[in-house]
Order: structure tokens, then C-alpha cells, then sequence
């Protein structure tokens, strides 16, 4: 169905022409939009890329959304959403409203609407925005497929105007903004029916509101494509910007989100490796980080991601421009490599995990890396993240490596050790030139070669294309580091190189909270293309084992968030709002402590039926609540059990788990 779909400029990028929906892949430009004015903070491109959150108490609670709207804005928030499920709650944001203003906070208030036209049209003549779902404002979610003539399709569009067209009149005489914002979960069955569960179908799904609005001479309005899938989410939004541009539309703009990104490091990474993907090219205009944690602590994460581009123009180096692409940005394809050892070809991204400047003396060296000897039955036990390889630098490993764990060493130092079949040698790219002139040894099956996008000559290249042992290990020192590695890897790919890439990066000078941050977008932007067949994230500053260990669970967690290696559970938790009906934190803990073993599960954790099954998306099970102390269980999208009690949820996820025969007891995987 998706080729049917393709637009003409889509078949031009196909076919190496130049794309339009980043200024430049390899200038950090920001993309032009037009400006929204939102109370007394507007938002375009003409204004700093805007901080927001969602409040979580229940918004019929006055003085505690007050005070927790304060603490949102005293830790960043530029614009403060809050749930208005029904009419009642619509009402009392001019309550809310009111405190707020009486105590000198003047920050725009955002009004969340999903189900109920009536109180999108209330909340408008009371807050600055209003954020309405085109695919549950005005259908109800039947999972149903239905086959549409196109005279019946376009009676439904009459009907959606309809039911919209007295918010957007409201809207305008108000002057109050609105964000038209898609949610890959709740795609209505109209959309789903037609364009399938697919980046065009939420394009479509905003493009359909958006052409009343512009028929109605309204503009204010703001745009937004989330998914929990990054993939998906930065497809969507690339393929938005296309659209725009190829109908005429005014260039809007933009809302980044990656929703339901969860807890912790996990839902750092998720929401970097979308957003920041899309910041790197010059998309997008405010950013809300969606984390199962407290709201204040989302925008200081939000903060982070923006500051990154605040000077990039200023601080980056030039990059050659990109004439021909060779990557389709709407659809993800594995750039093809040729199998190198266990590199490239089908395998999955490896880890490599940098001990160059921490010696390997003893078996214990090797724990924070997920490898560990056991004395006693003089054996050695590897968890699910442990790294494939390690790399020595000039200070081999004083013992053997266990099975599962292969060693590269610089080439100087490779050419004196005993066993150059069990160990690698990492060639620079002057090294690699010249053993190749000369002729020298270099090992039979597999070599490292770094190099950076200056290095790579016709020379270089056309030696590289003869290897079959070549592995690259890319690196940068340019500020703007993602398009300097994504260009280098446009040269291969339009040089007709299969040979397999390492994405090699580190970073120093910049607090320890932001570098998973940095390396999700940097590394992750290149895996939702396809492109990277391993990962190495090197320490500096004279390391500390817990820092090595911190690296390579964020390797895995990077590859696990760009869904090209599953090496443990995936949770999809809500950020929780004033709709919740249960403590969101803390079943997630409960539910992560009893399932964190199952490799591979994705559990959909859910606070009402409107994040439900919609929103959980492509989750395995699903926990959504429907009344207080009240569950419904999932199997994919469909309900298998109704009303469980929620003290006994959790374990009737797990029989159904159970049922399905994908569970395993935890001490057999501890074993």
C-alpha cells in the first residue's frame, strides 16, 4: 500500500535528487516557519525553541495544579498543558488560570483535549492554546477496517469539518492557539482503513484538519507527530514538512515529542534519539520530553536537548554539501553491507567498549562490561549486555578472553603479539594506506580501520572497496557530528562501499546527564537510517570502571531505542496527567521489577483508556486503567481481561504472559 502513496518528491529523494524537508543535511540550518502567537510567548523560528510540559494532578484540583504549574515554569516550562477530559475540567482552568495570574505567573496555558469538541470549545475562550487529536476528536475508536469509496470518504471528511469548525471559529475570535497533534497510537479506523498504521496515515490525519483551518483563514496553529516509536515518529515528521511544502500550506511550526518514552536512562534515550534526530536537521520549534517521572524534571531534559543548537551554526565546521541521496528518510532500509566477521550482513549492530586507557589485569576488569568469571566452576557468564568486543588500545588484556569477547589492539602493538588470531588490529587511516602499499600482513579475517570524512581520499576508497576483512571505525571532532558521519556514510554508499561501519564517538567538557543525551542523538540518528553496524562510546579523562560500565549499558540502550537490537524488556509508560487513575510511577517500578528479566517484551504501561491501546501502540501487553483500582489487560490491541483489580494486575499480566508461553522464570535466567 505505502508505494502506492509515494509523492513525486518522495520518488526524487528515491532517485538521488535533493530533499526538502531539512534547510540542509549538512549545514545546521534552522527550518523557516511562520510564528504562532501563544499569550505573551510566541513560538517560530524567529524565537528561541520553546521549553513545555504536562501537569499530572487531577486538574479539578485547583491549588494543586496551581503549585505544581509553578514548579513546572520555576524549572523551565515556557508553555504548562493541562487535561480538560470533560467540560467540568475545561471550566476550572479559568480557576486555575486565575491563581496563576493572581500569583504573578503569566506562562501560557495549554488545554489537552481528546474526546469532547464541547470542551475544546470552552477551554479556547479561556487559555492560550488548545491541543485537540485529529484521530479521536471527532471518531470513536471501533478497530474496525473499512473500505471506503471515495464518495464516501469525503462525506466523512463533511462530517469532520462539521464537528471542528466551530473550535477553529472559536479559536480565531479569541485569538487562541492550537496544536493539531497526531498520536501514531490513536490513528482513527477512517485513517487506519485508508493509509494503513503507517507515518503517511498521520500525516494525512493533521493534513485533513489543517485544510479547514486554512479554508477558514486560521493560522495560528502549531503541529506535532509522536510516536513511542523514534523510527516512526522522526519518519512522520520529515514526511510533514514534505507535505507542507509540496501543497502549499504555510510552513508551521513544530511540536517534538516522543511519547510514551518511559522512565530513567531508557526514556532519555528514547526521547534524544527522536528529538534530537530531528533538531540536528533544523526541525522543530518546542520540545516536550514525555518520562514517567515528575513534570519539573522533564524540562531541564527538554532544556538540554535545545541548548545543544543554541551555537551550533557558530561552532561547526563546514561539511561538503550532499548532491545525490541515496537514503529514503521516510522509510527505514539497513544500508547493505557485506558480512565481515560478525559485522555487517544480517547481524545485528555490535558493542565495542573502549579500555584503552583503563588496563585489563584481572577477570573483574571485565564486570562492568556485562562479562563475569565465576571461580568456582572456572567458568565465565556473560548478562544481555555484554559487549562484543573490547578494544585495548596499546595494553593487550593480561589473561584470556572468554568466548563470548573478542579483543582489538592498535596495529603497532598487534604486529608483536603472540596470538594474532584471536586479536584485532585497529589500523589508522595513514596505517592502513601504507600496509596496503607495502603489502604488509594484516589479519585474515577481520581490521579495524578509523578514519574521519577529511581522510577519506579516492585512494583510500578504492583500496576499501577491495577488502573483504575491513571494518570502519568512523570518528569526528565537528561540533555538528551527526550530519559530518551521516555524509561520510552518503560517500560510501554513492562509491557503491558495502564493507560494514562502527559509529565511534566521545565527549568531554560537558556534564555527565547530557552525554546520553548527546550520543542517543548523534549514534541513533544514524541507526533510524540505517546506517551503523556497531557502536563505541569511549570514555575520557582517565575513566573509572563505572564509567565504562555506564557507556555500554547506554551502547545497548541506544540500539535497543532505535529498535536494531532487542536485548531487554521495552516498557511504554505514559508520562501521567490529571486523567491518570493510578500512581504511574510506581506501578511502572512494580511491573518493571517483576518483568525487567523477559528479553524482548514490550509492556504498554498506561494511566486511562485515552493513553490505552491506541497509545501503546506496537506493545506485546498492555496495563491501562479504567476507573480507580480498576485494570484492563491487553494482548497486543485487544482487551483479554476487563476490571482486574489493581491489586491483583499485575500478576494476571503475568499468567497472560504466561499463556502465550513468553514467560520465563527469573532464576533460570540468573542462573
Amino acid at each position: 500500500m505505502l508505494d502506492s502513496l509515494i509523492t513525486p518528491s518522495q520518488s526524487a529523494i528515491l532517485s538521488g535528487s535533493p530533499v526538502l524537508y531539512t534547510p540542509s543535511l549538512t549545514q545546521y540550518i534552522r527550518r523557516k516557519t511562520i510564528t504562532v502567537n501563544i499569550g505573551d510567548v510566541p513560538m517560530g523560528s524567529d524565537y528561541p525553541i520553546r521549553v513545555q510540559s504536562m501537569t499530572t494532578v487531577d486538574t479539578m484540583d485547583t491549588l494543586g495544579s496551581v503549585e505544581q504549574t509553578i514548579r513546572m515554569i520555576e524549572a523551565g516550562c515556557e508553555y504548562v498543558r493541562i487535561t480538560a477530559p470533560s467540560v467540568k475540567e475545561a471550566q476550572n482552568l479559568e480557576n486555575i488560570r486565575k491563581e496563576l495570574r493572581a500569583r504573578g505567573y503569566t506562562t501560557p496555558l495549554v488545554a489537552d483535549i481528546h474526546f469532547t469538541p464541547n470542551a475544546a470549545e470552552l477551554a479556547a475562550r479561556i487559555v492560550e492554546k488548545v491541543r485537540i487529536n485529529p484521530g479521536n476528536y471527532a471518531d470513536r475508536k471501533r478497530f474496525e477496517f473499512i473500505e471506503y469509496t471515495d464518495a464516501a470518504y469525503a462525506s466523512e471528511l463533511e462530517r469532520i469539518r462539521d464537528k471542528f469548525l466551530p473550535l477553529v471559529r472559536i479559536c480565531k475570535e479569541y485569538g487562541t492557539a492550537m496544536r493539531i497533534g497526531t498520536n501514531h497510537g490513536s490513528l482513527s479506523d477512517r485513517i487506519l482503513s485508508r493509509y494503513g498504521d503507517t507515518p503517511v496515515g498521520m500525516v494525512e490525519s493533521a493534513l485533513e484538519f489543517l485544510r479547514i483551518c486554512e479554508d477558514e483563514n486560521y493560522y495560528n496553529i502549531v503541529l506535532s507527530m509522536k510516536s513511542s516509536n523514534p523510527q516512526v515518529m522522526v519518519q512522520a515528521y520529515r514526511l510533514l514538512v514534505q507535505r507542507l511544502d509540496e501543497e502549499g500550506l504555510k510552513a508551521y511550526p513544530l511540536h517534538l515529542g516522543v511519547t510514551e518514552a518511559g522512565e530513567a536512562e531508557d526514556g532519555r534515550i528514547k526521547s534524544a534519539l527522536g528529538i534530537g534526530t530531528l533538531l540536528e536537521d533544523g526541525i522543530g520549534d518546542t520540545v516536550r520530553v514525555s518520562l514517567t517521572e515528575e513534570p519539573e524534571r522533564e524540562a531541564p531534559v527538554a532544556q538540554a536537548l535545545i541548548d545543544r543548537y543554541t551555537h551550533r551554526a557558530a561552532q561547526s565546521k563546514p561539511i561538503p554539501a550532499i548532491t545525490s541521496y541515496p537514503i529514503n528518510p521516510f522509510q527505514y532500509m539497513r544500508r547493505a553491507t557485506h558480512e565481515v566477521a560478525n559485522f555487517g550482513g544480517q547481524n545485528v549492530p555490535r558493542v565495542i567498549a573502549d579500555f584503552s586507557q583503563i588496563p585489563v589485569r584481572q577477570h573483574d576488569d571485565l564486570k562492568p562490561i556485562g562479562h563475569f568469571y565465576l571461580p568456582e566452576p572456572d567458568k565465565w557468564r556473560m548478562n544481555d549486555l555484554g559487549a562484543d568486543y573490547i578494544y585495548t588500545g596499546s595494553q593487550p588484556a593480561a589473561f584470556m578472553l572468554p568466548n563470548g569477547l573478542k579483543q582489538i589492539v592498535d596495529y603497532t602493538i598487534w604486529q608483536t603479539v603472540t596470538d594474532q588470531i584471536n586479536a584485532f588490529p585497529l589500523l589508522t587511516a595513514s596505517e592502513y594506506l601504507q600496509a596496503q602499499v607495502a603489502q604488509a600482513p594484516l589479519q585474515g579475517r577481520l581490521n579495524f580501520v578509523r578514519l574521519s570524512l577529511a581522510e577519506l581520499s579516492p585512494k583510500l576508497l578504492a583500496m576499501l572497496s577491495n577488502d573483504q576483512t575491513a571494518v570502519l571505525v568512523i570518528t569526528t571532532d565537528n561540533a555538528h557530528a551527526m550530519p559530518e558521519l551521516r555524509r561520510l556514510f552518503v560517500e560510501l554508499i554513492n562509491q557503491g562501499i558495502t564493507l560494514p561501519i562502527v559509529v565511534q564517538r566521545s565527549y568531554s567538557a560537558i556534564p555527565s546527564e547530557d552525554i546520553p543525551l548527546y550520543a542517543a542523538t548523534d549514534v541513533g540518528g544514524l541507526l533510524i537510517d540505517g546506517l551503523g553496524d556497531g557502536v563505541m562510546l569511549s570514555p575520557v579523562k582517565q575513566p573509572q570502571p563505572e564509567q565504562l560500565k555506564t557507556l555500554n549499558n547506554l551502547s545497548f540502550g541506544i540500539l535497543q531505542a532505535a529498535r536494531t537490537r532487542i536485548t531487554k524488556t521495552e516498557y511504554i509508560s505514559c508520562p501521567s496527567c490529571g486523567r491518570t487513575l493510578f500512581d504511574l510511577q510506581e506501578t511502572t517500578a512494580m511491573i518493571r521489577q517483576r518483568t525487567d528479566h523477559l528479553k524482548g517484551v514490550k509492556i504498554g504501561i498506561m494511566g486511562c483508556i485515552v493513553n490505552g491501546p491506541g497509545e501503546m501502540a506496537d506493545a506485546d501487553y498492555g496495563y491501562v486503567g479504567i476507573g480507580r483500582d480498576k485494570i484492563s489487560l491487553y494482548r497486543g490491541q485487544q482487551v483479554i481481561k476487563k476490571s482486574v483489580p489493581a491489586d491483583r494486575a499485575v500478576d494476571e499480566l503475568i499468567e497472560l504472559i504466561r499463556e502465550d508461553n513468553r514467560w520465563i522464570e527469573p532464576s533460570l535466567v540468573n542462573e
